[in-house]
């Protein structure tokens, strides 16, 4: 399954949920969400850089995250942005392919 990391950030109204919830019962919630995206989370973490919380997981296609950032942030309280990662193995099967592509100029 192709991985994705999800970077979010609170939202004053989110942050005010997150203190009521507290931080297990949030990783919960996002665990579910995912899990019924037909994925699965490898790692959530919070953090205090650019973004509130880290989360790498596994979701079936880049259709699957569209639609889980989509009701992430149609919910409210959260702003998140989702990026495909690829893992080593993947980045060595991309470089032995063979592209053909010209330089602008060239």
């Amino acid at each position: 399954m192709p991985k994705f990391l999800l970077e979010s950030s609170y939202t004053t109204d989110g942050v005010k949920g997150l203190v009521s919830d507290g931080g297990s019962k949030r990783a919960e919630i996002a665990r579910h969400a995912i899990e019924a995206s037909g994925g699965r989370i490898e790692s959530l973490h919070f953090s205090f850089g650019k973004y509130d919380t880290y989360v790498v997981c596994e979701l079936p296609d880049h259709k699957a995250a569209a639609a889980l950032a989509i009701a992430i942030r149609a919910a409210g309280g959260v702003d998140t942005r989702i990026t495909p990662v690829l893992t080593p193995e993947e980045v060595d099967e991309a470089v032995r392919m063979k592209v053909a592509y010209q330089a602008p100029g060239k």
